[in-house]
């Protein structure tokens, strides 16, 4: 439980972090960002699994490219749904799925 909860605010960190860097994405304080952080962690395992296998093909011929084509517009999705996380534009949506990975990779190896 315990690893799940510092995960979980780990992820948050990472969502104020990518905002910071990110032109056009705006996250309103850190209730925000955890909230973000599980509407983000849940359309991810839902609709962009989904995604994911439907598009796997492309995703290969892309070398992973469309993964983050994916992953952008998850999180394009997650910020129509969380109150104070804003992303302006499939650019910033883009970069900030990208930023947001390797942020995540290295707080899961952190959390090893």
């Amino acid at each position: 439980m315990v690893r799940l909860i510092a995960h979980w605010v780990l992820s948050a960190l990472c969502i104020l972090v990518m905002a910071r860097l990110v032109p056009g994405i705006v996250v309103q304080g850190f209730g925000a960002a955890l909230l973000a952080a599980v509407i983000i962690g849940f359309v991810n395992g839902t609709i962009g699994l989904l995604l994911k296998i439907l598009t796997f093909p492309l995703i290969v011929l892309t070398f992973g490219i469309f993964w983050f084509i994916i992953n952008a517009l998850m999180l394009k999705f997650a910020s129509l749904l969380v109150p104070g996380f804003y992303v302006q534009g499939f650019a910033a949506a883009f970069w900030g799925a990208i930023i947001l990975s390797l942020l995540n990779i290295a707080v899961r190896q952190v959390l090893r």
